[in-house]
């Protein structure tokens, strides 16, 4: 049973999620009247008139992209000519004109690699009469794998799924973050790094985006399917070095990387190309987006709200220490505001994997913050704690993230537990779930990185 303050903490991300649903973005700023389809940009409409295309197309993949398609199947509906889309397993709407092939993330599977060969199949036979519209959110990385084939001087270069798999995970297990992963991600792929917007030329296109990164940097979302990139073959190769990889990644990975590097392989795509393309990227949800609608819940229910940044990184139990002193400095001096406190953090940490255990980057700041907190516990007692991912879904686990607070200590002490041993051996989800502290939403649909919430009363 939760205590008044987690079921606060509940409800303020509630609001945070509700603030980012994609159906509800999507269906608030696009408009179409009789045949003029209309985006609302802060920038600038995007205005289409439908009269001028022969077909529309709905393609994309994402954790989120099943929100957004019902969106748009809301709006055009039997207008929609034909479409397909991949969502994680479990993330998925009821469709009527869209197709969908759920597969695995964060590694790939068989599916993502079916999904990523019908998309591009679908996209290679639009024409300039054709009206595409792409919904990326993040996850699409995994959940559209387009392993590379290539020949370099008459000889095959080819990257199979299962060397996708191995990289993936040496990149997750290393400590990458997920623009680096990304980065290695794009020179693996025919679609991503902006190529599927080469399938898709000379075709129009509105790419409506869902950010799961900070800094919401479109080349680096879904690994950039519909955006120039900035990065190159050589900052790839700079990122297997930097953490070591050479030996921890199948050997033709690092030659397909290596031939890129020396101009062998065509790169991915170039600001100056992606100028010449007929294509609209349209952000419609952020991190920052999700904390103001935890801001105006906390606000409500009577606390006094400081949101402290949408850009929060690094190793998640570094921030769980320095969350810590936060609401250290706040319980004692009131630092940041008046008790009583709601301090809102977002962005996305990463965990260098020591152990073989189970959990996420929330769960582990959880248990991390939970640890700190044992060591100052009648200090502790006006401090709650929730982290939690926005996609419901934290590392490979069916939790969003974990509490920590005075009570969860008390009933791990009870039992016996020792959070020193737990950390060590990354298992921070056996541990919430045995003292009941797991956050569970199951998917959410949305996804735009973390969310973590100070009470300091």
């Amino acid at each position: 049973m939760m205590t008044s303050e987690q079921e606060h903490l509940r409800q303020i991300f509630a609001e945070a999620l509700d603030r980012v649903d994609p159906y509800k973005i999507i269906t608030n700023r696009v408009t179409l009247e009789g045949e003029i389809l209309t985006v609302a940009m802060d920038e600038g409409d995007v205005v289409v008139d439908l009269q001028e295309f022969e077909r529309i197309v709905v393609i994309g993949a994402g954790k989120a992209t099943a929100k957004m398609a019902l969106a748009v199947e809301k709006i055009l509906g039997a207008r929609i000519d034909s479409g397909l889309i991949s969502v994680k397993y479990g993330h998925t709407e009821n469709l009527k004109f869209i197709r969908t092939i759920e597969a695995a993330h964060p590694v790939p599977d068989d599916n993502s690699v079916r999904a990523a060969r019908e998309i591009e199949e679908l996209a290679c036979s639009t024409t300039d009469k054709t009206l595409v519209i792409n919904l990326v959110s993040g996850g699409g990385s995994a959940l559209l794998s387009s392993p590379m084939h290539a020949e370099v001087d008459g000889k095959k270069i080819e990257v199979t799924l299962e060397d996708k798999q191995n990289t993936t995970k040496a990149l997750l297990a290393c400590g990458a973050d997920i623009s680096e992963i990304n980065c290695i991600r794009k020179h693996l792929s025919s679609l991503k790094g902006g190529r599927l917007l080469r399938c898709l030329r000379p075709a129009r296109s509105l790419n409506f985006i869902l950010s799961d990164v900070v800094g919401d940097n479109l080349d680096t979302i879904a690994s950039g399917l519909t955006s120039y990139d900035r990065t190159t073959y050589c900052d790839a190769m700079s990122i297997i070095e930097n953490y070591g990889l050479r030996e921890k990644i199948p050997a033709n990975v690092v030659q397909a990387l290596e031939l890129g590097n020396t101009g062998k392989l065509l790169e991915t795509l170039s600001k100056d190309e992606f100028s010449e393309i007929r294509a609209d990227n349209i952000l419609i949800g952020t991190n920052r987006i999700a904390l103001l609608g935890a801001r105006d819940k906390a606000a409500e229910l009577g606390y006094n709200v400081r949101m402290l940044t949408s850009r929060l990184q690094g190793e998640a139990a570094d921030a769980a220490d320095m969350l810590w002193a936060v609401a250290q400095d706040e319980r004692e001096w009131e630092l940041l505001e008046k008790k009583p406190a709601c301090i809102i953090v977002g962005g996305e940490t990463v965990v260098t994997l020591k152990g073989n255990g189970k959990g996420g980057r929330n769960q582990e700041m959880a248990l991390q913050f939970l640890m700190r907190l044992g060591q100052d516990e009648q200090n502790g007692k006006a401090i709650h704690f929730l982290a939690a991912s926005t996609d419901g879904n934290d590392g490979p686990t069916d939790a969003a993230g974990g509490f920590a607070d005075s009570t969860v200590l008390e009933k791990s002490r009870e039992m016996g537990l020792s959070i020193a041993e737990y950390l060590k051996n990354n298992d921070s989800y056996h541990f919430l779930q045995t003292v009941g502290a797991l956050f569970k939403t199951g998917p959410t649909n949305t996804n735009v990185c973390d969310v973590q919430l100070l009470i300091v009363k």
